[in-house]
């Protein structure tokens, strides 16, 4: 199902995201062996009924996937059925004609199931890498989305701005199968950008990666008001997590916590957070926290109960954060493609209108 049908309300999209981590120490795995893994993953991920796979950009040595619309491309080949998206594409620091035509182009190769999951970056790496001012992060980002969404919405553009040189009457090709190309604004909890997507009537994709999922329900609400305000249709709206399925609760937080604190460790380092350790692991797996972690059954009465919060349309699942063996990683692809979606799926489609209005 289309993420515009998807916003009619009854249903639910269920899938999975990845940064494409790498080990940073020998003899872990690295980018060549992980990459493959990716595009292994998206082929289960098809095979087992899941709804989108997801690939994020990163330029930093623990992330093999600075250009997501070539392992999507790859993983096109491989699967017949799953939206393919970014998540995200860090559209302050590149180019909106360059970024529509490399989707265009994985639409065209997919048969037309690629979008476009745009936001400003958790990390600023890109930003000198590509010769943009951190100062301007905001600003770069709206200019770059005005763009990005001309180049959608028609064929021959006329734009200009700050940032960029002006393109005058420019046919911009290959057009995509899909009309219009779909393309989410990713937030982190951010109010301005969750107005910004409303406003332009834009699919909002929310990251959630602490914390308690309640204290984001404003944000839900701000998005919705923000539509209705400018007078613009009901919307797509994302959840995206931390979390992972295993056969036992036992095993996912045996499997999980190990990698999963040590990048939240090195992350906190680097930003002057303060070290996590099993118990704040634990808490954020507990009802109320924000982590997805457990059995199949423990996982769709979580992913339930968010929806009782938020009412949203899509829900994505980053499993593969730091080292987590990829056979771990494929298992709770299987059971959240053969154990969980049916479930929530079939309790969804009795909920008949979002519980966040």
């Amino acid at each position: 199902m289309s993420a515009a049908a998807a916003a009619v309300g009854g249903h639910v999209e269920i899938g999975v995201y990845t940064f494409a981590d790498v080990s940073l120490d020998p003899p872990g795995v690295g980018p060549a062996q992980r990459v493959r893994e990716v595009v292994e993953e998206i082929a289960l991920a098809d095979e087992v009924g899941l709804d989108v796979f997801g690939v994020g950009e990163h330029h930093r040595p623990d992330y093999s996937a600075s250009a997501p619309g070539m392992i999507l491309a790859a993983g096109a080949e491989r699967s017949s059925r799953i939206r393919l998206t970014s998540a995200v594409t860090v559209l302050s620091s590149d180019d909106p004609v360059r970024v529509f035509q490399q989707f265009a182009t994985l639409d065209l190769l997919s048969g037309g199931r690629a979008e476009i999951m745009a936001g400003r970056g958790s990390f600023t790496e890109s930003f000198p890498l590509f010769g943009y001012d951190l100062a301007d992060y905001d600003g770069l980002f709206a200019e770059k989305l005005d763009l990005l969404l001309a180049l959608r919405d028609d064929v021959r553009v006329t734009w200009s701005g700050r940032h960029r040189a002006p393109l005058l009457d420019q046919a911009v090709h290959p057009r995509p199968v899909q009309q219009p190309l779909p393309v989410w604004v990713a937030v982190g909890g951010n109010p301005r950008s969750v107005v910004r997507a409303g406003s332009l009537g834009l699919p909002l994709a929310l990251a959630i990666i602490g914390g308690a999922p309640a204290q984001f329900v404003p944000l839900a609400h701000l998005y919705r008001e923000a539509l209705a305000r400018a007078g613009q249709e009901p919307q797509p709206f994302s959840l995206n997590l931390h979390g992972f399925v295993a056969d036992t609760s036992q095993r996912a937080g045996d499997v999980y916590y190990p990698a999963h604190s040590e990048v939240m460790n090195r992350i906190g380092r680097e930003r002057g957070w303060g070290p996590t350790n099993r118990a704040a692991f634990e808490a954020q797996v507990a009802p109320g926290g924000a982590y997805v972690v457990g059995s199949p059954e423990q996982v769709a009465e979580k992913l339930l109960a968010q929806h009782e919060l938020f009412g949203h349309h899509r829900v994505l699942l980053q499993f593969a954060l730091g080292a987590v063996p990829h056979r771990d990683v494929l298992r709770a692809i299987e059971l959240l493609g053969t154990e969980v979606a049916p479930l929530v799926r079939a309790e969804v489609a009795q909920r008949k209108v979002p519980a966040v209005s």
